[in-house]
Formats: C-alpha cells, structure tokens, sequence
C-alpha cells in the first residue's frame, strides 16, 4: 500500500505541475472566464479530456495477484489486470470549472479510453466516469451561478466523494472486488481528494491574484487619471505636459515618460532627459512614425527607438499617438532602460492611459471651445456698444447727412450688416467665404469713409464663395493690419487678401507693405494677450486658438514680417456649403 501510495504521489504531481503551467497560459484564463458560452465548453472538454487520457496512461497496474507494475506508458492491460490512476481527478476538477456538460463528456471520454485500454474489459468504468463528471459538474454549476469556484476544503470533499463513488463500482462490478478495493482505498481516496483540493486552488489563486492586481492597477490608474486630469484638460503645452509626465513616471515603472505635440517634444522626465529636451523638435524616427500613422509603436531595441544620440540609455519604448477629434494631436512616449522590461502588461497599460489622456485632451479643448465661442459672443456683444466704434460711426454718418445722403443711407446699411454680421458670427463655427466677405468690406466701407484714401484693400480669390471658414477670420487680420502695420502713414498703405486652393486645403493669407512687426512682440502674436496702444490685443489670440481647435495645429497662424511688410497666413480643410445651407445661415 506504500509503494502504491508513493507511485499515485508522482502522477498527482504530474497533473499538479501541468495545472500550474495551464494557468499561467492567458488563453486558459480566458477560457475560464467564458466556461459558460459553449465555444469556451468545447475547448475545455478537449483540455481536460486529453488531462484525463494522461491519467489513464501514467497509470500504475494491478495484477490479478495485487502486484504492482509500474510503467513510464500504459497503453493497454489484459483484461484481468487493473489500474490507479488520478483520472476521477481529472474528471472532477473538469466538472468544477466546466459544469455537467464538461463533465460529464470528460467523464464519457474518459471512461470509454479505459475500457479501450483494458481491451473491451470493465464496461461499468464508462458509467461511473459519467456520473463522476456529472455530479461534480452540478456542483460547479453552482458556484459558477455565483461567480466563484470551490473553496480548498470544499474540492479536498467533493474529490473525497466522488472517489468514494468510484470505489462503490469497482467494489460491486470490478472482478477483483473487495480485494482491489482494500489495496487502493487509502491511496486513492487521499490523494485523489488532496489532488482535486490543490489543482483547484492553483486555479482560484491565480485569478484572485490577477483579479487583486487588476483592482490594484485600476486604482492606481484611475488615480493618475485623476490626478492629471487638470493638466491634460487645460491643453497640450509644456507646462502642462511637464507636470503630467511626472505624475505618470511616479505612478507607474517606467524609467523615462515623454509627451510631445505634433512637432516638439513638450516634456521628458527620467533617464535620458539630458538630450530629450523639451522645446526641441521630436528627434526619434519611432515618434515620427507614430505622429506620421497615427498608430501605436513598441520598440525593444534603441535601434528601434532611433534616437541620434550615442549614448542614450533608453532601450526599450512604447509609443502611442494621443488622438483628438480623428486627428493626431501628439504622443505619449514611455521608456525602459532595460528591454527586458517591456512586457505585454506593460503595453496595454500605456494603451489604456493614452486612451484616457486622449479623452482628458479632447474634454479640454471642448471646453476651451466652449470658452472661445463665448468669448467671441462676448466680443460681439462688447462690439455693438463699444462707444469709440459706434460713435465714431455715427458721427461719420452724422456728418455725410449734411453733404451726401446718399452715401449716409448706404453706409448705415453697412453698419447695419456689420453688426448682423457680428451676431450670425456667433452662432455658427463656420461660414461662407461671401458672408466673411460681406463683413469684411462692411467694415472697410466705415474705415475707407472715416480716412478717404488711407487704405487700399485688394481681395484676390481664386475659389468658390461658398467655401467655409470661420467667422472673423479675415475680418479680425484686415481690422489688425489696419489698425497697426502703418503707423502714422497716411498714403500709400496697400493690403492685400489673397484666399486660393493648395491640395486639398484652403489658404488664407493676409499681406501688407506696413512697417514690420517688432522682433520682440513677434513671438508673442497669437499665443498671448499682446498690449498695445490700440486695443487688448485678444483677437489674433482668439482666432488662432478657434483655428487650433476647429482644425489641429497645422491650422495656426503663421507670421512672416520684414521692414516692407507682414504677410499672416493660415491652412484650413476645404469645405464647401453643402446644398441650400447657406440660404438658412
């Protein structure tokens, strides 16, 4: 009985190692989460069917005498000859993760291959695998309808039992009876229940550990998530970035975090800070890749990396391209100074964040969206009542009544599709190049009446009027230019409007033969409010950032200024009205 005790120890430890590297394959843990959709059955009974088949074969033999024969494979036995093996075990463990159904063809399997094995021999081991496989899968069932699994003393029971149940057909069917029963009770009955408890509780837990690490990971995200929310939402700049990569590397194990825009590194916190310099254009091919396709890179290698510096430490990464509104506003880029470091785990947690910091960016400019149309309605609004335009347009009509009505009456009207125009701005994110026209040349007609021969406009487009853009856009660069390229020059001021098609896009550009923009203010020009004499300085501040946030960053103003003039230009998608839109705008 010893010797038959410490032969049924191996094969227990055979099926116990197989559990532990079965659960350890990811495949097998998802199996487990979806035992109840038949895909998942189905796939379980081939693992455990070919678990039980194992057990059939390592098994010891029993000779009509009681001798026992231990064989490395068992494929067949004469008919008089029995065996102890785990494969109740087996059939068991099949039921609790399975269910009846799993069980019991486990079962059915099982117990046909050892009457194969046997030569047609001991039929009664088909019906008693069934039922072993059914019973512990009506208990399994149970506890899935719970979401859990057996406890350890509950499976060390259940594997107790149903080996007792075996026990019971081999005593009243087994030729050997009694005989056989005496000899493999004590063996089979412990090992099998000890067996059944131990394989169950490498599977409960391992997934209690990967649940507690899943709940732990999810704080600590949802945390981080938290706690860079303010910077991620206020916009992607490098103050902001600077303290979200901070947060991020104290909250996760990687050794560098960078993030940067669609052109320039913003932040880079960890190991190779030292030439990752923010401010500085993205300088690994693996950024540019990500920025150029809009889809996530790994790299192990610094090959892959490709950073020029020599001595960069960096060599392992993942990068992931922040997405706002389909277009790729930036990166964020995670480091390891040892590839080996870099694990699948690792890859979908910076999945999962940039998902979220994308969320967090494009929550942030639907807000500074929000703020922008505000403030232009505020704008507007100021506009109608601002006293030094009115008046300044009332007294000019004022006066012309007195010597030309005519020219009063059509600059009233003027007026009065100035203001219109103004509060149509407001509502829409969008309009026609006519009604920004209309604006435009209402304006100047004020301006041109105020200072006669001060000022030459020449519009030159070479598209459709139906075009859109957004409201104010060559309104606000006109009334600029006006109001500061000239100076105290009374002649000679040209300004030119120039609005064609380049590829796909819609350029606008904005040219005069003014006296320059100072070097020191340039910088300045639609980042920041610019003081000056003539006005807050808000607008061009205003337009670029609706622009940024209606159409991405390659839609920002550009300045080109020298001692014969500027020249403001922007890039936008070409769209056109699309049917009778225009009609109700």
């Amino acid at each position: 009985m010893l010797t038959l005790f410490l032969l049924m120890m191996q094969r227990v430890g055979l099926i116990i190692i197989l559990a532990f590297m079965l659960v350890n394959v990811r495949y097998f843990r998802q199996l487990l989460k979806d035992r109840d959709t038949w895909p998942a059955k189905g796939i379980l009974i081939i693992i455990f069917a070919l678990f039980a088949i194992i057990s059939n074969l390592t098994g010891v033999e029993i000779t009509a005498h009681n001798t026992l024969i231990s064989s490395t494979w068992l494929t067949g036995l004469p008919a008089t000859d029995s065996i102890a093996n785990t494969r109740t075990l087996a059939i068991t463990v099949s039921g609790l993760v399975g269910g009846p159904v799993v069980g019991g063809i486990v079962g059915l399997i099982a117990g046909v291959h050892r009457v194969i094995q046997g030569n047609g021999s001991d039929l009664f081991y088909i019906s008693s695998s069934l039922l072993v496989g059914i019973l512990s899968g009506l208990v399994g069932q149970r506890n899935a309808d719970r979401n859990q699994y057996p406890s350890t003393a509950m499976s060390a029971l259940l594997g107790l039992s149903m080996e007792a149940v075996q026990m019971l057909f081999i005593f009243g069917f087994s030729h050997a009876g009694f005989a056989l029963v005496r000899l493999i009770f004590f063996p089979m009955m412990i090992l099998n229940s000890v067996g059944t408890s131990i394989f169950m509780s490498v599977i409960s837990a391992y997934l209690h550990q990967e649940e507690q690490l899943r709940a732990v990971q999810t704080h600590d995200v949802l945390e981080l998530a938290d706690r860079t929310l303010p910077f991620f939402s206020s916009g992607l700049n490098e103050a902001n970035a600077q303290q979200a990569a901070t947060i991020i590397r104290n909250y996760t194990n990687f050794d560098a975090i960078g993030i940067t825009d669609s052109v320039d590194v913003l932040a880079h916190v960890g190991a190779g800070s030292d030439h990752h310099i923010p401010e500085k254009e993205v300088m690994t091919s693996l950024s540019k890749t990500v920025l150029a396709t809009g889809e996530m890179r790994i790299a192990h290698s610094k090959v892959e990396i490709g950073c020029p510096h020599a001595d960069c430490p960096l060599a392992a990464a993942v990068v992931i391209p922040l997405i706002v509104q389909q277009q790729v506003v930036g990166t964020l880029k995670m480091y390891f100074t040892n590839a080996k470091n870099l694990t699948p785990v690792e890859e979908q947690l910076a999945k999962g964040l940039a998902s979220i910091f994308s969320s967090q960016l494009a929550l942030g400019m639907a807000e500074e969206q929000s703020k922008l149309v505000k403030d232009a309605e505020i704008k507007s609004l100021q506009a109608q009542v601002n006293p030094h335009f009115f008046f300044n347009a009332i007294n000019t009509i004022s006066a012309l009544m007195r010597t030309n009505a005519d020219k009063a009456r059509q600059l009233l009207l003027q007026l009065s599709t100035y203001f219109r125009t103004n509060l149509q701005g407001v509502r829409e994110t969008e309009i026609t190049l006519q009604q920004e026209r209309e604006h435009v040349e209402a304006y100047l007609s004020l301006e041109q009446t105020r200072f006669p021969d001060k000022y030459q406009i020449h519009f030159n487009t070479s598209v459709k009027d139906t075009v859109m853009l957004p409201p104010f856009t060559i309104q606000v660069l006109v009334e600029n230019a006006l109001r500061h390229a000239f100076g105290d020059r009374r002649y000679g001021n040209q300004v030119w409007v120039n609005v064609r098609q380049v590829s796909a896009a819609l350029q606008v550009e904005v040219i005069d033969n003014g006296l320059g923009i100072d070097a020191e203010v340039l910088p300045q020009l639609g980042h920041q409010i610019v003081k000056s004499a003539k006005g807050s300085g808000t607008a061009l501040e205003n337009l670029n950032a609706r622009l940024t946030g209606l159409y991405g960053q390659m839609s920002r103003l550009h300045f080109e200024t020298g001692m014969t003039g500027t020249r403001v230009s922007l890039t936008i998608p070409e769209k056109e009205v699309v049917g009778d839109e225009s009609a109700h705008r």
